[in-house]
């Protein structure tokens, strides 16, 4: 079965391919369809992005298609950045610059009032396919960066039961607690499914 992620992030594939390493099937990024464009990331929610990735990847190489929104929702900024997590500090930021502009809008902020949660939503998109997964993660927001693993915002983001930042921990670690981690495990059983499905037609 092939599936194609619809993103050119590297870091985003590496993570993805570790994570569906053991299912039976090949993974391919945008790299490998220069045709299809930019994919529009206008929705209102994660939910609405993620669908709308996956359709039109689908639309365009009518392979099934997974695509993921990825927010980080911070409680004393009113759920910000949220959908905008990507593009904090303008449209072509840097992950250090969105980091820098999230701690400094958090300084002098107490401990108590960082708490914030990563929020990853998957859809997985085919024909006749349209199905949801989601990951959730609690933590909060430390008062500058440690770390030099990962991407994003995770040299800020320390993950409830633990000290380490995601950027301090191992990638499998990272990886089997982190909300990407936790949406991909739901998406596993979807495409496990699927591909049930497939081999029965």
């Amino acid at each position: 079965m092939k599936i194609v992620l619809a993103t050119h992030n590297r870091h985003k594939v590496e993570e993805i391919r570790d994570i569906l390493a053991d299912l039976n099937i090949e993974l391919l990024s945008l790299d490998a369809f220069p045709d299809v464009g930019e994919l529009i990331e206008d929705g209102e929610t994660l939910e609405e992005n993620a669908r709308k990735k996956a359709s039109a990847v689908f639309n365009a190489t009518r392979f099934l298609s997974l695509a993921d929104d990825t927010g980080l929702e911070v409680e004393a900024l009113g759920g910000r950045p949220g959908v905008y997590s990507a593009r904090y500090s303008g449209e072509h930021a840097t992950y250090r610059q969105n980091n820098e502009k999230l701690v400094g809008e958090l300084k002098g902020v107490p401990p108590d009032r960082r708490r914030a949660k990563f929020r990853c939503v998957i859809s997985i998109v085919g024909d006749g396919v349209d199905e949801i997964a989601v990951g959730e993660v609690p933590g909060k927001i430390i008062e500058s960066p440690r770390g030099t693993n990962g991407f994003g915002y995770d040299p800020v983001f320390v993950p409830d039961g633990y000290t380490e930042t995601y950027a301090e921990m191992e990638s499998a670690l990272k990886n089997s607690l982190s909300h990407r981690g936790l949406a991909l495990e739901q998406a596993k059983k979807i495409l496990e499914r699927l591909a049930g499905r497939k081999k029965a037609g």
